[in-house]
C-alpha cells in the first residue's frame, strides 16, 4: 500500500514538475518580493523636549520635509483617511475584489480612470516611487501589497501611508503636515483639520493657496458629512468642522533651541530625538537671552551663551547657543562649544585641590605683593595689592597675585593634571605651555566644559552626602542631552575622583558670597531663598565675560561677548554675565543650599586673624570645620612673643633690661612686603616696635626689596631719542621713618626717608644693589639690567 501511494506520488511529481517549479518559484519572490526597509527615503532630524513637545527640526537630505516614521497614528486622521480611501481596510487581505472590478469596468467603459487601490496597494505605490498605472504594475502591486498583508500588522501599514503619504510641495507625511500647515502636532488636529489632511495624499495639488480651493473645500465638507452620517462626529462637531480654515501656505517649523537643534542635526541627522530639555525653561531662557541682548548691544557686545545642567542627573535642561542677533554678528555661531579664554573662572578648581590636599585653610593669608615669576609679572585687576589677604577672600574677589601664587606652591603640572581629570578637553597642549597663566585664563575651554566642571563639583558633594559618604566615578562626564533609557553603571567607592567633599564643601561655601554688587552695581539679584556658589571671570583685553554658578540642583553657565573676538570695555564678568546669571536663576526652582559633608571634616582651633592652625600666641582662636587633611597645615607664625619696656614702646631682650620689668605680649607681624602693602588699608595694624637703644637686636628680616625681585632680569627701554629710561628701585622697611642708604657696587647713591625708592640711570650690566639702614641692617642682591629688544 505504501509503495503504491510513494510511486503514485512520484509519477504526479513528474507529470506536474514544471507547474510544482513554477509555482515555488513564484512563491519565492512573492516571499522575497518586499524591501528591506520597505521606504529608504532620507528624513528630516526632529527633535523635541523632555515633554515630548517639537523643539525644531532640520529638513531631510533630498530637500524633503518627511519625519521620521510615526509611532501611531491618530484616531481621527486614521477614521479620517479610512472613511475617504479604505473603508474595509481592516477586512480586505491587501486589495479589495469589489472597488478593483468597478474601477477596472469605469476604466474600459468611460475615459474616466479610477484606481480601486486600497490603503496597502497605495504604501506599496509610494515605495514605488509612483512608476506609471499600468496593468502589469498593478500586478505587482498587487502581489506586494497581499505580502505586506502577510508580514506586518494593519496598524503598521496605516502607520506607513501616514507616514510617507505626499501632503503638497515638499511636505510629506501627516506628522510633517500637520506642523506645516497648522503648527501643531498629529496628535492634536481637530476633525476638520484630519479630514482637510485625509483628502490631500489623493490630489496634493489641491493645498496650494489660491488654486482649487473650491474642490479641496467640497473634498472635505463630503468627506465630513459621511463622518457625520456614519456617527463618527455629532452635529455641533460638524459645523464647527465645515467652517474651519483650509491648509494654506505652509508655515515655519517651531526653532525654539536653533543651535541646540543643529548640534543633534550634526550627531544623529534623520532621527526623531528627544531631548533633556525643558520647554518652558527653554522659552523663558529664549525671553532672557533676547532681553539681555537688547542691553548688550548698546555697548557693542552682540554675542552670548547660556546653559542651564541638572546637578544630579547631569541633563541639558536648557540650551541658548547665542544671542538672537543678525548674520553679520556671527548669530549662526554656537558659542556653548566655542573655546574662549576661561579668565579667572579656573581659580575654584585650585582652591579646592589646594583644601583636599591638605596644603591650604580657606581663611590663611596668602601674598598679594608685587610679584615676579621667570620674567612674569601678574597684576590684579584693579591694579592694587592688598599685602595679605584670607584665601577664600581671595578667591571671592577674584585676585590674581594669590592666585598664581598658590598655583606656583601647588605646581603647575599637578594642577594641570586636576584639570584633564575635570574633563577639559579644550587643554590640550603640555603645561610649560601655558604656565603660570594657566589660573587666569591662559588656557580656552567652552561654556560647556566650563558648567559641567562646575556641576561635577556639586554633584560629587550631593552624592557623598546621600550615599553613605560615599563617592562614584563618572560625575565629570560629559552631560546628557539625549534621552535614553539606558542607565549608566555606577561604581561607588571611598575614596574621591578629583577633590573630596569637604573641600568642594568649604570652595562652594567661598563662592557662595562671591563680588556682592557695591557701589554702581545697583541691579539686585542675590536672594537669600536661592542660594547660589558663583564666580565671574573675565579674559585679557575684555573678549570674554563669563558667570558659572550651581545650587543644590542646577548648574548656571554665561558667556557674553563678541564672537569674533573684539574687546569692549564692558565686557567683564560681573557687567555683562553676572546679571543674565541672576536673570535664569530667578526662573529656576527654588532648591536647598548643599548638606555639609560632615564625614570629611573636622573641627578645629584656628587662629583669628591669621586663619591658620592655632598656634601658641595666637591671642584669638575659634573652632571651625575645615576639611581633614587641613590638619596638617603648619600652625599660624604670623603671631609671636615679645617683650616690651615698660612704657610698651619699645622692644627689649635681657641684655639690656630687667626681666622682672619686662612686659611678655603676643604680636601680629607680617614680612616687611606683605606689611608695606596691608598696614595702609588696616589702620588697627601695627608694625613691630624697634628695639630700645642698647638692646641687641635679634635676626629678623627688617626691610626687603619690592623692585626688583631676587633673580629678575629689567629690561629697560629706550626712548624715541634713543635714549635709555631710568631704572626704578623700591624697598619696604617696617618703620619707614628711618633713613635708608642706596649703595651700587658699595658706591653711595642716596638716601632715602619715609618713601623708600629711588630711580637710576643705568647701562646694561650686572651690578651689587644695597641697602643699608640707620641701625646698620643691611640687604643686598645682585641685580641684571639688559635693554628690551625692539
Amino acid at each position: 500500500m505504501n509503495n503504491a501511494v510513494l510511486t503514485t506520488s512520484l509519477i504526479f511529481l513528474k507529470r506536474h514538475r514544471i507547474s510544482i517549479g513554477a509555482f515555488l518559484i513564484i512563491l519565492l519572490v512573492w516571499l522575497f518580493c518586499l524591501p528591506k526597509p520597505l521606504f529608504k527615503d532620507p528624513t528630516a532630524t526632529v527633535v523635541t523636549s523632555k515633554e515630548g513637545l517639537l523643539l525644531g527640526a532640520r529638513i531631510a537630505n533630498d530637500g524633503q520635509w518627511r519625519f521620521p516614521a510615526n509611532d501611531s497614528v491618530p484616531h481621527r486622521f486614521e477614521v479620517a483617511i479610512l472613511e475617504f480611501e479604505d473603508a474595509y481596510f481592516y477586512k480586505h487581505p491587501g486589495f479589495n475584489p469589489i472597488a478593483m472590478s468597478k474601477a477596472l469596468w469605469a476604466n474600459l467603459t468611460t475615459k474616466k480612470q479610477r484606481g480601486g487601490s486600497t490603503l496597502t496597494q497605495q504604501v506599496i505605490r509610494l515605495s514605488r516611487k509612483n512608476p506609471g498605472r499600468t496593468y502589469f504594475e498593478k500586478l505587482i502591486e498587487l502581489a506586494m501589497a497581499t505580502r505586506l498583508e502577510a508580514g506586518y500588522r494593519k496598524s503598521e501599514i496605516l502607520k506607513l501611508y501616514a507616514s510617507n503619504a505626499p501632503f503638497g510641495g515638499n511636505v510629506v507625511g501627516l506628522e510633517s503636515a500637520s506642523w506645516r500647515y497648522f503648527g501643531i502636532p498629529a496628535s492634536e488636529l481637530s476633525w476638520g483639520q484630519a479630514a482637510a489632511l485625509a483628502v490631500l495624499p489623493n490630489n496634493p495639488a489641491l493645498v496650494f493657496p489660491g488654486k482649487n480651493e473650491r474642490v479641496f473645500e467640497a473634498k472635505r465638507n463630503r468627506l465630513l458629512k459621511k463622518l457625520y452620517i456614519k456617527k463618527h462626529i455629532d452635529a455641533t462637531t460638524y459645523e464647527l468642522a465645515l467652517s474651519e480654515q483650509l491648509p494654506g501656505k505652509p508655515q515655519e517649523l517651531p526653532d525654539i533651541a536653533p543651535h541646540f537643534t543643529e548640534r543633534v542635526a550634526r550627531q544623529k541627522s534623520g532621527e526623531f530625538i528627544e531631548s533633556t530639555l525643558r520647554f518652558n525653561l527653554q522659552s523663558r531662557l529664549n525671553q532672557i537671552a533676547a532681553e539681555a541682548h537688547y542691553k548688550l548691544d548698546q555697548n557693542n557686545i552682540h554675542n552670548l551663551a547660556i546653559l542651564v545642567l541638572d546637578v544630579n542627573t547631569r541633563e541639558v535642561l536648557g540650551y541658548i547657543g547665542n544671542a538672537p542677533t543678525t548674520a553679520e554678528h556671527a548669530n549662526y555661531v554656537d558659542v556653548i562649544t566655542s573655546d574662549r579664554s576661561t579668565g579667572s573662572t579656573l581659580k575654584p578648581f585650585l582652591f579646592a585641590s589646594l583644601l583636599s590636599a591638605g596644603e591650604l585653610l580657606p581663611n590663611t593669608l596668602v601674598a598679594d605683593v608685587p610679584t615676579s615669576i621667570n620674567g612674569y609679572n601678574p597684576q590684579n585687576f584693579d591694579r592694587n595689592f592688598q599685602g595679605a589677604v584670607p584665601a577664600s577672600e581671595a578667591l571671592a574677589r577674584s585676585l590674581n597675585v594669590p592666585a598664581v601664587n598658590l598655583l606656583r606652591d601647588y605646581g603647575l603640572k599637578r594642577f594641570y593634571n586636576v584639570l584633564q581629570k575635570l574633563n577639559f578637553k579644550t587643554v590640550t597642549k603640555p603645561a610649560d605651555y601655558y604656565g603660570l597663566s594657566l589660573i587666569l585664563g591662559g588656557a580656552e575651554s567652552n561654556l560647556l566644559q566650563l558648567t559641567n566642571a562646575y556641576a561635577g563639583m556639586a554633584a560629587t558633594l550631593n552624592y557623598f552626602n546621600t550615599h553613605s559618604s560615599e563617592y562614584r566615578d563618572g560625575l565629570f562626564d560629559e552631560p546628557v542631552y539625549i534621552c535614553t533609557d539606558k542607565k549608566p553603571a555606577i561604581e561607588t567607592k571611598k575614596q574621591p575622583e578629583i577633590v573630596d567633599a569637604g573641600a568642594i564643601y568649604q570652595t562652594l561655601e567661598t563662592l557662595r558670597e562671591v563680588n556682592r554688587p557695591t557701589g554702581s552695581e545697583n541691579w539686585e539679584f542675590f536672594n537669600e531663598a536661592q542660594p547660589i556658589a558663583w564666580k565671574t571671570g573675565t579674559s585679557y583685553g575684555f573678549k570674554d565675560a563669563w558667570a558659572v554658578g550651581v545650587t543644590g540642583s542646577f548648574a548656571i553657565g554665561v558667556w557674553a561677548g563678541n564672537a569674533d573676538g573684539e574687546g569692549r570695555p564692558g565686557i567683564t564678568g560681573i557687567q555683562a554675565a553676572a546679571p543674565i546669571l541672576f536673570d535664569v536663576l530667578s526662573i529656576l526652582p527654588a532648591s536647598p543650599w548643599f548638606q555639609k559633608p560632615f564625614d570629611e571634616l573636622v573641627e578645629a582651633e584656628l587662629c583669628t586673624q591669621s586663619g591658620n592652625l592655632a598656634g601658641l600666641y595666637c591671642p584669638e582662636t575659634k573652632l571651625q570645620w575645615i576639611p581633614k587633611k587641613g590638619t596638617r597645615t603648619e600652625a599660624c607664625t604670623f603671631h609671636t612673643q615679645i617683650f616690651l619696656n615698660k612704657e610698651g614702646d619699645h622692644r627689649v631682650n635681657a641684655d639690656c633690661y630687667p626681666l622682672g620689668a619686662m612686659i611678655s605680649q603676643s604680636w601680629f607681624s607680617l614680612p616687611p612686603v606683605w606689611e608695606y602693602y596691608y598696614a595702609p588699608l588696616h589702620p588697627e595694624y601695627k608694625p613691630l616696635p624697634d628695639f630700645e637703644l642698647g638692646c641687641f637686636r635679634e635676626s629678623e628680616k627688617i626691610m626687603e626689596f619690592i623692585y626688583p625681585k631676587r633673580g629678575e632680569t629689567i629690561l629697560i627701554p629706550k626712548d624715541f631719542n634713543d635714549q635709555q629710561q631710568e631704572v626704578i628701585f623700591k624697598l619696604a622697611h617696617r618703620n619707614p621713618d628711618t633713613i635708608v642708604y642706596w649703595y651700587l657696587d658699595n658706591t653711595f647713591i642716596n638716601s632715602t626717608e619715609t618713601f623708600h625708592e629711588l630711580s637710576l640711570a643705568l647701562s646694561p650690566g650686572s651690578y651689587i644693589l644695597s641697602a643699608t639702614d640707620s641701625a646698620g641692617n643691611t640687604i643686598k642682591q645682585r641685580i641684571q639690567i639688559k635693554f628690551a629688544s625692539s
